[in-house]
């Protein structure tokens, strides 16, 4: 069935709002009729995927949307570009790519999106609410924004998103539909389990693997100390899978109970999960001992959060790190404004405390070495830091982190 197209649908693709719309609805078109969706909703806002330099290819649409006079028809988040525009001095990169990295970074602006550059549009002033319909790129952010907040977005990737975002439009079709958002699959935790930050990563990652293209529901996860740890388990499912929404029973807002995240249906089979499992799934995200030596802790992937930051910095300032191993902190620039202006980085420096915006230091060049073993408390960045920087890795919960930094080797379990 081909797509049904209201008036001021037509009208933008027949140009009548310029020729970026008229571009950008040509491709939602398309892409809709592909994934056989029979007609378009309206977009409450959308979060840009592309402002990552991968070559000329991104950029060049970016500019064809600018030079066509294109502007973003609802809020419009950007993520990670390929620059640290706060902190420039950080990033190591040949000029050669730095021009058109920040090029690419300041097209997007140009289209009137907005400049956060944040991996976790969830913590900016631009958060959806509940059932909200949008349009956004980024594995965790579609999986956080379905799954913790239960706004409702499909897997949108690159150029797609901003077609949605010039257009105000989506395809009405996937996980935006109520009926396409029913729990599939279940995933019961088997043993007495403590809300430990690790224990929520080894879930995500269990979850990612075994769910292929279903929707899991999670039974037996204890209540989470805040959003963070969904977060990393929202970050480590779609890091090792294709999870854009999960259900955790009594916790996520369409899960109050195991019949409403099934609504009312059995599912299609049930995995237990006990410690051994996480404990092993834990295991893999790191290729050292403990006891080797550091060359530094990268925190934030997903980007750190307000509430994450008040729990690392009494962390840092009680051990008083003294070797001089860095600990980067990407971070989304607003959370480190409003950080800043609380007066809480006044001893960043003391600290070997180094905060990264804009950017994540799995995707770009900002560690200082990348020679030696990097310890982290993401389920992400240890997943595709080796392929992408080629570091070592040391996954730990944040507290090992703190106390290796400290120790100046792989710390865990020290208390």
């Amino acid at each position: 069935m081909m797509l049904k197209l209201t008036a001021e649908d037509q009208s933008m693709l027949d140009g009548e709002h310029g020729r970026a719309v008229a571009a950008a609805m040509k491709i939602l078109v398309a892409f809709s009729n592909a994934v056989g969706a029979r007609q378009l909703l309206d977009i409450a806002g959308a979060h840009i995927d592309g402002c990552l330099y991968h070559g000329q290819a991104s950029l060049d649409f970016v500019e064809r949307l600018v030079e066509g006079g294109g502007r973003v028809r609802v809020p419009t988040t950007l993520n990670v570009g390929s620059f640290d525009l706060i902190h420039p001095g950080l990033v190591k990169m040949p000029a050669a790519q730095e021009v058109p990295a920040r090029r690419l970074m300041k097209a997007h602006l140009e289209l009137g999106c907005q400049a956060t550059f944040t991996c976790a549009p969830y913590q900016t002033r631009f958060r959806p609410a509940f059932g909200e319909q949008i349009a956004w790129g980024e594995s965790n952010a579609i999986v956080f924004a379905n799954s913790v907040i239960g706004a409702r977005t499909n897997r949108y990737g690159d150029f797609i998103d901003l077609c949605c975002a010039m257009t105000g439009r989506a395809p009405a079709w996937g996980l935006h539909l109520s009926e396409n958002r029913r729990g599939q699959l279940l995933f019961e935790l088997t043993g007495s389990f403590e809300p430990a930050d690790a224990l929520f990563v080894g879930v995500g990652l269990i979850v990612g693997q075994r769910s292929g293209d279903r929707i899991p529901v999670i039974s037996g996860l204890p209540q989470p100390r805040d959003e963070d740890q969904l977060k990393a388990l929202g970050a480590a499912a779609a890091t090792t899978g294709a999870v854009a929404l999960f259900h955790a029973v009594g916790i996520t807002p369409e899960a109050r109970s195991l019949d409403e995240a099934f609504r009312g249906m059995a599912p299609e089979a049930t995995i237990r999960i006990c410690r051994a499992d996480i404990d092993q799934a834990l295991a893999k995200l790191s290729s050292v001992p403990e006891g080797a030596p550091l060359a530094a802790v990268s925190l934030g992937t997903p980007h750190f959060s307000h509430d994450e930051w008040t729990r690392l910095l009494p962390m840092l300032r009680e051990v008083a790190p003294g070797r001089g191993i860095p600990i980067y902190v990407n971070t989304g620039r607003a959370t480190l404004k409003r950080l800043q202006d609380e007066g809480e980085l006044h001893d960043a420096e003391k600290l070997n405390l180094i905060p990264v915006t804009d950017t994540c230091t799995y995707v770009t060049s900002v560690l200082a070495r990348l020679d030696g073993v990097v310890m982290t408390n993401s389920g992400k960045w240890a997943h595709y830091a080796p392929g992408n920087i080629g570091v070592s890795v040391a996954f730990g919960d944040l507290e090992d982190c703190v106390r290796s930094a400290a120790a100046g080797h792989v710390v865990r379990g020290a208390r």
